[in-house]
């Protein structure tokens, strides 16, 4: 369970690190104010010689992270150990709060989204 957690850990390190690295911020309202200027495709992020634009890396890490703590398939079977919680309370809270994190952070940078049709096409597929 702790293994698989990390994925979804690493995932959204990573992408608020990007949106720090692009935007020099991890403010939502001046990262959506700036996007449109990143959404060019002169913005690149550079790995072993291959270029990636920019907001769709930050995108998709950021759907890793939040497809990691919602628990969803592929990523899931760390799900079953905390519903066998001491009390029906820590499962409960687990499903209510956990899960839907990622749903939630998702919906709140959807306009960063917006600019990423590949990231779009992603979540359309896997989520």
């Amino acid at each position: 369970a702790m293994l698989v957690n990390r994925v979804g850990d690493f995932g959204l390190a990573l992408g608020i690190m990007g949106c720090f690295t692009i935007f020099q911020t991890v403010d939502f309202s001046t990262i959506f104010a700036r996007a449109s200027a990143f959404s060019e495709p002169h913005h690149y992020f550079i790995f072993c010689n291959m270029r990636f634009h920019a907001i769709t890396v930050i995108c998709i890490l950021l759907f890793i992270g939040a497809v990691g703590k919602s628990a969803q398939i592929g990523l899931h079977t760390r799900l079953p150990d905390a519903m066998e919680g001491p009390t029906p309370v820590s499962a409960l809270i687990h499903a209510a709060t956990m899960v839907t994190a990622g749903v939630f952070m998702i919906a709140r940078c959807s306009p960063l989204f917006e600019y990423s049709s590949t990231a779009l096409i992603v979540i359309t597929f896997v989520g």
